[in-house]
């Protein structure tokens, strides 16, 4: 499958800096990690560097990754006069050829969706599992499939609104339809621009697909690729995991070469 079919979402970096760069949730618990290891810290499918750039902020070595180049010369522009220490790599996830190890990786913004396949997901492993340091640990966060993220009905559906880079509104909206037997869920996402009477004077839509693995799948995925998971939780506050749950956070050590 190729991976730059699963683009359109993020052809406008800037879009995606403004949609997501609120969220720190997942920095903030990567950061307790990060204080318990020396080396550099790889942060895969980085983006355009959101949780890359607050990490090294902090003082960490890091080398961001990504195979989407239009995100990572946004990435790029965002710490050009800076001096952190940050390292961006554009490479496939799948396959990845650092010439280093580290103790700390990570993958978030539930990117590891991204991976449709089983073989896809066992080569991802395979790849964070080689450039680990012995008993290196992996973060990752995905959603939860629960029957509400699941089930929705193929109609539009509110997600959020907020003011783009000329103040005006822009309410975006989802549609979605999982395929149950691919454990793919196919979204059209709806971007409404509003001028101040509220009337909708542009439209954009992209798509994008993101594999679902369920909690029992996902231990037999990441034992059968040589990680022990230390913790897994419902959210970043590192609340237990339930069946109400959104999202799944896992905490994983490599076990074996």
């Amino acid at each position: 499958m190729n991976p730059f079919d699963n683009f359109e979402e993020y052809k406008d970096p800037v879009l995606y800096d403004r949609e997501n760069d609120p969220f720190q949730d997942d920095v903030e618990f990567i950061k307790k990690w990060a204080k318990k290891v020396n080396g550099p810290i790889i942060d895969l499918a980085c983006g355009t560097g959101r949780a890359t750039i607050p990490l090294a902020e902090a003082g960490h070595s890091l080398i961001g990754v990504d195979i989407n180049n239009g995100m990572l010369t946004q990435a790029k522009k965002k710490t050009e006069h800076t001096d952190l220490n940050i390292e961006w790599i554009e490479q496939d996830c799948t396959n990845l050829q650092l010439g280093v190890k580290s103790p700390l990786i990570f993958i978030v913004g539930n990117s590891l969706q991204h991976f449709l396949t089983n073989e896809e997901q066992d080569q991802l492993l395979t790849s964070v599992h080689s450039h680990l340091e012995k008993e290196g640990i992996f973060i990752f966060g995905t959603r939860f499939p629960s029957l509400d993220e699941l089930l929705q009905p193929p109609t539009e559906e509110y997600w959020r609104s907020y003011k783009d880079e000329t103040g005006k509104t822009v309410d975006v909206y989802m549609i979605s339809n999982y395929d149950t037997l691919q454990q793919v869920q196919h979204y059209i996402t709806i971007r409404r621009q509003k001028d101040d009477s509220g009337k909708t004077v542009g439209e954009q839509k992209s798509n994008i697909k993101l594999r679902y693995v369920f909690p029992q799948e996902m231990n037999r995925l990441l034992k059968q690729n040589g990680f022990e998971i230390l913790g897994v939780y419902k959210d970043w506050n590192e609340s237990l995991l339930t069946q109400d749950s959104h999202q799944m956070i896992y905490v994983c050590r490599k076990v074996s070469e």
